[in-house]
C-alpha cells in the first residue's frame, strides 16, 4: 500500500481521507487541533451547544456518496432532515418572508407580501436553475485548470449558452432587471454572501447558488452540523485512516519536483501522495516556503469574514426558525464598508441561526442558542475589540426593533469570535470565511488549482482552492482530488 498523507482534518480533508483509502493508500491525516472539523466543529457554553461555524446545509447526497462508495447505509450513521422554511427575512419596516421549500408556497407568500407576480418568481427560479445544470459539470464537479476537461460536449453546451449565464453583469444588476421589487432584490442580493462576495461586484452567475436552497433545500443534521464531521470522521476510521491530532506539520519535504513527505514535531512521514487542506496561502508560506507565491496569493482580494456572538438565551421565540435574516437598511452601503472601506456599517445584517429549533437538547428548556453573525471584512490590522462593541450595540439595536424586546435581558452566556481569532483557530489567511471573493469574473471561476504545477504528487482540497468555500463545495473538492489522483495511478 502506498502512503498518502493529508493536511488538515477539515470537512474536505475527511472527505478527501476517504476516498483516497477506497483507491488502496494508507492514509495519515495531521490535524494541529485536537478534534477534527476545523470550522465545522462545535463547543459547549454552560448549558448551550453550538457549532463553530457553517450553519447551512444543502445538496446531502454528497455525504451521502461517501458512505456509497464505502458500500455503507448513510442512515444507519448520519441522519438529517429536510427544512419546510429555508429561511425568515425580517426588515425594520415590518416587511416578513418565510422562504419556503415549497414553491407553490413561496411564491405565495412572496406574492401576497410584496405583490409580485408568482410568474417573475418562478421564471427567476428556473433561470438560476438553467445556469446551475450548465455549469455542474464543467465546474463544480471538475478541475477547471485541467484542460482535458473543457473539450466535451457540455463545455460546448454551456459556451453556447453563454448569455445565459449573466456573466459581464453583476448579481445585482440580474437581481434588480428580473425583479425589481426592493426587498426581493435584496433577499436574492444575499446569496453573494454564500461564497463571502459583493452582489454590487460578483458576477450574475451567481443566481445559481440559490438554486441549492430554493429549488434544492436546506437540511439540518439530526444532531447539529457537527454530526457531518462525527459521522465522517468515523466512516474514515472504519475505513483505515489514521488521524494524529495536535501534530502540526513543519515542513512539506520536497527534491526536484516531487513531494517525498512532510515533517511533524522533528519527524518525517513518507508519502507517494500528499493532500494540503490546510489554508493554500499557508501552504506555500509555511509548509512550502515559496514566498513568492505566497506573496501572490497574498494581493487577491479576501472574502469577507465575520463577528459571531454566540449567546445562550433565556427565552423562546416562536417567529424565528432555524435561519433568520434581519436586514440592512442600506445593503449596498454595507457592502462598500466591508470590500472597500474595510470597516463594518452602522446598520449591518444580522443572521441568526438557532439549532435547538430543531436539536432540542442544544440548549434548556425554554430556552435558545443563538449563533448571531454579522458580515465583516477580512482582518487587516482592525480595533477587534472596538468594533465587536459598536457591533453588538448594533445587532441588538436591530433585533429590539423587529423582535419588540430588549434582548440584554436574555443573555445569560456569551461568547465572540472575530476574523483574528478565525485566523489563529481555523489557520484561514486573514480569516477569511471563504479565501478569496468571486467579486470579478475570474476570481469566480479561476481559483487556486487541486493539483500543484510544480509538484506532480500535490494536490489541494477545502474552501480556498477550486470550487470554493461552503460543505458542497469543499466536498467537491474532496472528490476532484481523489479523481485526478486515481487518473495518475492509471
Amino acid at each position: 500500500m502506498n502512503n498518502a498523507i493529508v493536511i488538515g482534518s477539515g470537512i474536505a480533508g475527511i472527505a478527501v481521507s476517504i476516498r483516497l483509502a477506497k483507491l488502496g493508500f494508507k492514509v495519515k491525516v495531521f490535524e494541529a487541533n485536537s478534534f477534527p472539523g476545523g470550522k465545522l466543529s462545535n463547543f459547549k457554553l454552560g448549558k448551550y451547544r453550538f457549532d463553530f461555524g457553517p450553519s447551512l446545509f444543502t445538496m446531502p447526497e454528497l455525504v451521502e456518496d461517501l458512505f456509497n462508495i464505502c458500500d455503507e447505509d448513510t442512515s444507519m450513521f448520519f441522519q438529517y432532515k429536510r427544512k419546510e422554511v429555508s429561511c425568515n427575512y425580517f426588515w425594520e419596516d415590518g416587511v416578513r418572508i418565510k422562504s419556503f421549500f415549497d414553491k407553490k408556497k413561496f411564491t405565495n407568500e412572496i406574492s401576497s407580501n410584496l405583490n409580485v407576480d408568482k410568474k417573475i418568481i418562478l421564471n427567476y427560479m428556473n433561470k438560476s436553475k438553467i445556469k446551475y445544470d450548465l455549469t455542474e459539470s464543467i465546474f463544480l464537479k471538475k478541475s477547471l485548470h485541467d484542460y482535458k476537461n473543457l473539450f466535451n460536449k457540455k463545455t460546448f453546451k454551456a459556451i453556447f449558452n453563454i448569455k445565459k449565464l449573466d456573466l459581464n453583469k453583476t448579481l445585482h444588476q440580474v437581481n434588480q432587471n428580473q425583479l425589481k421589487e426592493k426587498h426581493l432584490v435584496q433577499l436574492f442580493d444575499r446569496y453573494a454572501t454564500y461564497n463571502g462576495s459583493n452582489p454590487y461586484k460578483t458576477s450574475g452567475i451567481m443566481t445559481l447558488i440559490q438554486h441549492l436552497e430554493n429549488n434544492i433545500g436546506t437540511f439540518i443534521p439530526n444532531k447539529g452540523m457537527v454530526e457531518i464531521t462525527n459521522s465522517l470522521f468515523k466512516l474514515a476510521k472504519r475505513q483505515g485512516v489514521e488521524f494524529l491530532f495536535n501534530s502540526r506539520i513543519n515542513k512539506i519535504v520536497t527534491k526536484n519536483n516531487k513531494v517525498l513527505g512532510v515533517n511533524s514535531d522533528s519527524k518525517f512521514y513518507q508519502s507517494e501522495i500528499l493532500v494540503s487542506n490546510s489554508d493554500v496561502y499557508y501552504t506555500y508560506k509555511k509548509l512550502l516556503g515559496d514566498i513568492n507565491k505566497a506573496s501572490k496569493l497574498s494581493k487577491i482580494e479576501r472574502s469577507s469574514s465575520a463577528v459571531i456572538f454566540y449567546w445562550g438565551i433565556s427565552r423562546k421565540f416562536e417567529m424565528l426558525d432555524l435561519h433568520n435574516i434581519f436586514f440592512s437598511n442600506d445593503y449596498e452601503s454595507e457592502f462598500e464598508h466591508i470590500f472597500e472601506k474595510k470597516s463594518v456599517f452602522e446598520d449591518p445584517t444580522v443572521y441568526i441561526n438557532i439549532t435547538s429549533k430543531d436539536v432540542t437538547n442544544d440548549a434548556p428548556k425554554n430556552s435558545e442558542n443563538w449563533f448571531v453573525m454579522i458580515n465583516v471584512p477580512s482582518d487587516c490590522g482592525q480595533d477587534w475589540e472596538k468594533i465587536v462593541k459598536e457591533l453588538k450595540t448594533h445587532a441588538i439595536c436591530k433585533i429590539n426593533n423587529i423582535l419588540k424586546c430588549e434582548i440584554r435581558d436574555y443573555i445569560e452566556e456569551e461568547k465572540v469570535v472575530t476574523p483574528k481569532i478565525i485566523d489563529k483557530q481555523t489557520e484561514s489567511f486573514m480569516g477569511a470565511l471563504y479565501g478569496t471573493s468571486s467579486n470579478d469574473i475570474k476570481s469566480s471561476f479561476v481559483r487556486h488549482p487541486n493539483f500543484s504545477k510544480t509538484y506532480d504528487n500535490l494536490f489541494f482540497c477545502g474552501g480556498t482552492v477550486h470550487p470554493g468555500g461552503g460543505i458542497p463545495l469543499c466536498l467537491n473538492s474532496a472528490k476532484i482530488v481523489s479523481d485526478l489522483v486515481s487518473k495518475n495511478l492509471s
